[in-house]
């Protein structure tokens, strides 16, 4: 069997050359082993990813201090936690009475035994297990699950310091994809209700206030729903009017820009914004969503994800369709027709969204 880097001598050819090749053998063997790139990084000190055993602390890490490491949080009991920073995992065992910010997890978050905590998170997985009174202000890529868990209850994540943005993409994490109210309990019991919703008009900071310790309060925080970084959405409550309508807006430079100026466009006027959604599109799922419409529309979609907004409240069709003709008069986008197709077109749109999903 041969390996790398060998090479086949020449035979000898007299004692000399024998000795040379002798020497040239040694000091080939004194030489360095090779270095690789994996061997210059620093080494992970799983302590620097770590809160444990606190007790009446506020503790937390910086934007860049994770960096997109796994963190583990566990034992603490009356503390305040604050991760400013994208993770990869994070998991939360035994933990009482406690307020806790974790910036964007790529994966999953995962708290058990915990109970009496209050929580802002984003991630792409949500779970729990045999936990208890949990209020959480969640933004969850994908359908949160509980388990065995009790008195859990759940708001939109509405947060915004300088760097979150950038965190939400090194995550791999869509600003439009939010279902934080769409719940699945995994072990219900007939006649109760394991969770519920956060009165809509809860405040962030009466449930994990901002960090009052010198170097945490150089995060320059804002939980002002108007500067989420994660538009604020309704999710499941109960929506105000019969009428709803789908905007979607096609990939390009000013797609998420856009959207925004819209939803800030509708909300001030009163209307709600109930969901959002950031996805690829095939051309027979255009055509099953923009019906006739469709061949207006199909060729943008090979340029990248599409966003979907559904907006709720009376006159919602009309109003959406005016500010985009007045606010977006150079920009495709895809709106409702009328009051009567609007519901089917939202219908057909999240299904179809919901199903690229895995929900």
């Amino acid at each position: 069997m041969g390996c790398f880097f060998s090479r086949r001598r020449k035979p000898a050819q007299g004692g000399q050359q024998q000795q040379a090749g002798a020497g040239q053998d040694a000091a080939a063997g004194e030489q360095k082993a090779p270095q690789y790139s994996w061997d210059l990084r620093a080494k992970i000190d799983p302590k620097d990813y770590t809160f444990s055993g606190l007790k009446d602390e506020t503790v937390g890490r910086l934007p860049g201090k994770v960096a997109g490491q796994q963190f583990v949080i566990q034992d603490c009991e009356n503390c305040k936690i604050y991760i400013f920073d994208h993770s990869a995992t994070i998991t939360i065992d035994d933990c009482v009475n406690c307020q806790i910010f974790l910036g964007p997890i790529k994966g999953s978050v995962f708290f058990r035994d915990c109970k009496d905590c209050k929580c802002v998170v984003a991630c792409q997985q949500f779970r729990t297990r045999d936990c208890k009174k949990l209020e959480v202000f969640l933004c969850c890529a994908t359908q949160p699950i509980i388990e065995s868990s009790t008195g859990m209850k759940f708001g939109c994540f509405q947060y915004y310091y300088p760097e979150l943005a950038l965190q939400f993409k090194d995550a791999g994490l869509s600003i439009f994809n939010n279902t934080w109210s769409n719940i699945h309990d995994f072990t219900p019991v007939s006649g109760e209700n394991n969770w519920g919703l956060l009165p809509e008009t809860a405040v962030v900071q009466d449930y994990v206030p901002l960090p009052s310790s010198e170097e945490l309060k150089a995060v320059r925080i804002s939980t002002e729903a108007t500067k989420s970084i994660i538009p604020v959405t309704r999710g499941r409550r109960q929506k105000s009017s019969d009428e709803s309508c789908l905007v979607v807006f096609f990939a390009g430079d000013y797609t998420t820009a856009n959207a925004r100026k819209l939803i800030d466009e509708m909300t001030s006027k009163g209307f709600h914004l109930v969901q959002t959604k950031e996805v690829l599109m095939k051309a027979e799922d255009g055509h099953r969503v923009f019906n006739q419409c469709a061949s207006e529309f199909i060729s943008l979609l090979e340029k990248g994800p599409v966003v979907a907004l559904e907006f709720n409240g009376d006159g919602a069709v009309e109003q959406c369709r005016s500010t985009i003709n007045e606010v977006f008069s150079g920009t495709k986008v895809f709106v409702s027709e009328s009051k009567a197709s609007a519901s089917q077109d939202v219908d057909n749109f999240y299904n179809f969204a919901d199903m690229q999903m895995g929900m």
